[in-house]
């Protein structure tokens, strides 16, 4: 063999000093290097970085270990090399100047071959990079490589795996926001276009557009001497008008050619693809866009993404198709195999929970895949399957809505919550469509009946979207006014769960004039509730919500009792139990003691029967209600504990707020039964009181953060203000106020609030720098003297021992110090001491911590070797 090596064809990248984060990933890429793994491959989208990881963690692995890394760029090879044209090609990169007659896999194998003095092999690193295009032919000679070479180690780079039998599969997705945030300011700095502080939320509503994406952040930086952030974002629509693709091109020197561009990334991954895959890729587009879950991000749900492989079986096969036909058209049979491979060559992302498989297009992917679909027959195809989309979701929402109370209930729920994106894609669709208005309120109305948007979404949100559909359906030259009745009603249903009444009672009014014939009848129809009108089931439950929330009417029992039995009657046993539901809240409000307690009863034992989980712990809910009013205080405290744990678990938010205030309400029930008949101690009594006054504040947090305005909730309004004014009383106006506010202070999204509620969180446990503690009084000073100058050195990074020879004591009497600090102060650690130090002493520890004693080797360092 006697070739000349190219001058840097086999050399490492050098290290690029925008790096950004990828800790997880390199400490992984670490370990499996330090067990002499065999074949380590990094798999991603185009440009997610994967190259730039390899060569940092090789940097990083070569400086503390010194093995040699031979790095090989298959890039330039042509779709299909084979082994040969491979071998030739690793060959080339890390073969010295050879000029014996040897063969390039005898020197090949010799160059990677290394032994120490007596004989045992050593640890040689072997980058193959960019193998996606050449995946048989590298697959082969890495398999023979390794077979022939013991302490050989590849790290290879690619879209999908190479499919080695023991190969170690290293998934490298998007950026954690706050690194892709980061990427992007770097970047922006190169441009002369820094980023500024007041800028930083345009920022990251682009990373987040571009899914995190690292080369895509790149190349929106690079726009920044052509366009200002606003501009750039504006691009970022994910729409008809998205600009990506057609953005020009970045740097053209020291990027790859594939690397140009955001089409070119995303091309270079198609045309590698067979055509029935190009066509799924295609067909996914009707979907709503994915996105990466936040590895960082312990709060991101799992399984809320994507789409499931019924739907894009029902949606994306071809009806007349048979698995294998040689035909460009899919059918149902073959999807979940294609699906799998557009995974495998990470043009689709597969998102994976405990109990369910989803798969998505990111919106980059997807804008360049409903681009080629609607350039396709003139839009016909993405008219079709659009269509077909749309439908898809009205039907699967009628039938949860009709069936969801029962044993099913959680898993439709979850179905449903899982699918907003795609739900609500498919509503915008309707209203974006001429003649598919109906569709669009079809789907908004059954996931209000679902009760969806009290787990998904917001109230506002589910009621705009009706809104549009019932106003774009009155431009129909055939209206479909049941369907719209229907609308009407649920629109002021959940107007006066908002707390915005008067909007219920037009929607009331209107309702009532589309099914009403008598102008008398229509224009006093509000005088006797308990006649019935023959109105629709639907509009006698709001009417009946009205009388409830709005007028705290005793005659909502009879209206709501009326609405159930028109709903069983229509087969409609979800909408009968939700009737029944707020027929219990009625008596409990505002009905006799044995109404309360029938109705209640009543109700739980029905849907205790049916097996629906969510509905059951309204229920319970309603039963507190009923016996803290009527009944048996202690009682109702155990079962809106039960209730709140259920409605934690299943992310009802909704459900979580009420039940808090129905304990507050509990425990001021207790206050005043024990005051009136001194049947409790006042320790006892006040500690109830400050509970109240806690979970008030708390409760007020989450009704903010929910958008929920409780004057106009009626009962729920009046019983909150009675339980504040016995806590009150109690506490006196100051004591209460300061209980109040470091309830307010506890945050809603870590579930703070509720876990008080429970009984599961104590505010003096609280961790030493959350608000409440910041905000208390300091308990610095309730330490003696000598525990105070402990405290303060052991705040400063003093070691006990170094504390012991500063003070003159033994060390086990500072142990035994430290023991008493930490419990006065209700601490655990000693980094809580830090936040607890007192303002006028933090100069002091300052000092102190200036003065700290230095380690013996800080004292003593050891000889540098020469």
């Amino acid at each position: 063999m006697s070739r000349r090596r190219s001058s840097n064809t086999g050399a490492l990248p050098a290290a690029t000093s925008d790096f950004v984060g990828r800790e997880r990933e390199l400490e992984k890429i670490a370990t499996l290097l330090l067990d002499s793994a065999r074949l380590i491959t990094l798999i991603g989208a185009g440009g997610i970085g994967k190259t730039r990881l390899a060569a940092e963690a090789v940097h990083r692995y070569q400086k503390a270990r010194r093995v040699p890394v031979y790095w090989v760029r298959l890039a330039r090879l042509s779709k299909g090399s084979d082994a040969t044209a491979i071998e030739d090609e690793v060959a080339q990169a890390i073969v010295d100047a050879d000029f014996s007659g040897r063969s390039a896999w005898a020197a090949l194998v010799d160059t990677l071959t290394r032994s120490d003095a007596v004989g045992r092999m050593l640890q040689t690193v072997l980058v193959m990079d960019n193998c996606e295009h050449v995946l048989d032919g590298t697959g082969r000679l890495i398999d023979e490589l390794l077979d022939e070479v013991p302490g050989l180690t590849v790290l290879a780079t690619s879209r999908e795996a190479i499919g080695w039998v023991d190969e170690q599969l290293l998934p490298v997705g998007s950026l954690p926001q706050e690194q892709a945030l980061t990427l992007f300011r770097k970047r922006a700095e190169l441009t002369g276009h820094a980023v500024a502080e007041d800028q930083l939320t345009l920022a990251d509503s682009i990373c987040r557009h571009l899914h995190n994406h690292p080369l895509y952040i790149r190349l929106a930086a690079a726009r920044l001497p052509r366009q200002p952030l606003p501009m750039i974002l504006r691009d970022l629509n994910g729409g008809v008008t998205d600009r990506r693709l057609g953005w020009s091109h970045g740097p053209r020197v020291g990027a790859d050619e594939r690397h140009q561009g955001i089409r070119d990334v995303i091309a270079w991954s198609f045309d590698l693809c067979r055509a029935k895959e190009r066509l799924l890729f295609e067909r996914m587009s009707v979907f709503a866009a994915g996105y990466d879950a936040d590895p960082d991000d312990a709060r991101a749900p799992a399984g809320d993404v994507g789409a499931e492989l019924a739907a894009i079986e029902g949606v994306c096969a071809d009806l007349d198709a048979v698995a294998g036909d040689a035909e460009v058209c899919i059918a149902r049979a073959e999807v979940e195999a294609l699906l799998e491979r557009l995974v495998d060559q990470s043009l689709v992302s597969l998102h994976l929970s405990a109990t369910s498989v989803r798969y998505s297009l990111l919106e980059s992917f997807q804008v360049f895949a409903q681009q080629r679909l609607r350039e396709r027959s003139g839009g016909a195809e993405w008219m079709r399957l659009t269509r077909a989309h749309r439908r898809y979701y009205r039907d699967k929402v009628a039938r949860a809505r009709s069936e969801w109370f029962g044993s099913s209930e959680q898993d439709l729920l979850s179905w449903a919550r899982a699918e907003w994106n795609n739900l609500l894609c498919a509503i915008d669709g309707s209203l974006e469509t001429s003649g598919e208005a109906a569709i669009g309120m079809e789907i908004a109305i059954g996931l209000i009946a679902l009760r969806v948007p009290f787990f998904k979404g917001s109230l506002r949100e589910s009621r705009r979207w009706a809104e549009q559909t019932l106003a774009a359906t009155r431009e129909l030259e055939s209206p479909p006014v049941e369907l719209q009745i229907s609308a009407m009603a649920l629109i002021g249903w959940i107007s006066m769960c908002q707390g915005v009444p008067k909007d219920a009672e037009r929607m009331l009014d209107e309702c009532v004039a589309a099914c009403v014939v008598d102008p008398e009848v229509r224009a006093n129809w509000r005088a006797d509730p308990e006649t019935d009108l023959g109105l629709p089931a639907p509009v006698e439950y709001t009417r009946g919500c009205e009388l409830l929330l709005v007028q705290c009417d005793a005659r909502a029992i009879a209206v709501l009792g009326n609405a159930r039995e028109k709903f069983t009657a229509h087969g409609d046993l979800g909408a009968a139990a939700m009737s029944e539901l707020f027929e219990a809240l009625a008596a409990g409000f505002v009905g006799t003691a044995a109404q309360a307690l029938d109705i209640a009863r009543r109700h739980l034992d029905n849907v205790t029967v049916a097996g629906a989980g969510w509905a059951k712990s309204w229920a319970e809910l309603a039963w507190a209600i009923a016996l803290t009013k009527h009944g048996d205080p202690n009682g109702a405290l155990a079962v809106g504990r039960t209730a709140l744990a259920d409605q934690l678990a299943m992310h009802d938010q909704w459900g979580v707020i009420w039940a808090v205030h129905i304990r507050a309400w509990t425990l001021a029930r207790m206050v005043d039964d024990a005051r009136a008949a001194k049947s409790a101690p006042a320790d006892r009594v006040r500690a109830w009181a400050v509970e109240i006054a806690q979970l008030s504040g708390g409760a007020s947090t989450m009704r903010q953060r929910l958008g929920v305005d409780i004057a106009n909730l009626g009962p729920f309004g009046i019983e909150t203000s009675e339980a504040i004014e016995s806590a009150r009383d109690v506490l006196g106006h100051k004591d209460f106020v300061a209980a109040e506010r470091e309830g307010a202070m506890l945050r809603p999204e870590y579930d703070e609030v509720a876990r008080l509620a429970l009984g599961t969180l104590s505010l003096d446990r609280l961790a030493a720098d959350h608000p409440v503690r910041q905000n208390r009084p300091s308990r610095w000073y309730e330490l003696t003297n000598a525990e105070q100058e402990v405290a303060t050195l052991a705040a400063a990074g003093w070691t006990n021992t170094a504390i012991a020879a500063r003070r003159g004591s033994s060390f086990k009497t500072v142990d035994a110090q430290m023991v008493t600090i930490f419990q006065k102060l209700m601490i655990t650690t000693r980094a809580d001491l830090t936040p607890l130090v007192p303002a006028d002493r933090r100069d002091e520890v300052a000092r102190a911590a200036a003065a700290r004693p230095r380690s013996p080797e800080q004292h003593n360092p050891r000889p540098r070797r020469s």
